[in-house]
């Protein structure tokens, strides 16, 4: 929670909250539990973007560009294509080790994975940034919200995020809902 309450400081959540998600209906049909954190997230901010440059994936999006369960499925056929050319990092050397999409990148085709090993409870997943169009991967050891908070405050080591600082330094970290930046839907 300390890291929740110190993004919420951070980045504001919308002041309505998002609608409830059913989390073991979004378990069920990605066929494994998911981690604590991004349940968190989720219940706090919902679908939308962090800093104009992160997305946040929620299961049951009304928009498929933020679905869980549509990324989930979109990322897996590119990805098994891929790899018939490309080798899979190294995280997924592993037998049964795969990778489920919680996040992407504005405008690039980059996603954030979780690295998901067999046999490890998801609170345990870390971080696999893919740039998208092209081969690097970057591993990070922590789950999704201590990443994205890291990101927000340029305590990242990573080559991707470093302009969120460098160049954008936010006086303000804000957070748009899914539904301010791509308009309501009517499901």
């Amino acid at each position: 929670m300390v890291a929740l309450d110190a993004l919420v400081r951070l980045c504001p959540p919308p002041a309505e909250p998002p609608p409830p998600v059913d989390w073991a209906q979004a378990e069920r049909a990605l066929g494994t539990a998911l981690p604590t954190d991004y349940k968190q997230l989720v219940e706090t901010y919902g679908d939308g973007i962090f800093d104009e440059t992160i997305w946040l994936l929620v299961p049951g999006s009304a928009h498929d560009d933020c679905d869980l369960h549509a990324q989930t499925t979109e990322r897996n056929e590119i990805l098994t294509d891929l790899w018939e050319f490309e080798d899979k990092p190294a995280g997924l050397q592993e037998a049964g080790a795969r990778v489920l999409p919680w996040a992407f990148e504005e405008g690039t085709g980059a996603f954030l994975y979780w690295l998901a090993r067999p046999g490890q409870s998801p609170d345990d997943w870390t971080v696999l940034y893919n740039e998208g169009r092209g081969p690097l991967w970057e591993h990070h050891d922590m789950g999704c919200l201590a990443f994205l908070l890291a990101v927000l405050t340029g305590t990242a080591e990573t080559d991707y995020f470093g302009y969120l600082h460098e160049v954008l330094k936010p006086a303000k970290h804000r957070f748009a809902t899914a539904d301010q930046i791509l308009g309501t839907t009517e499901q």
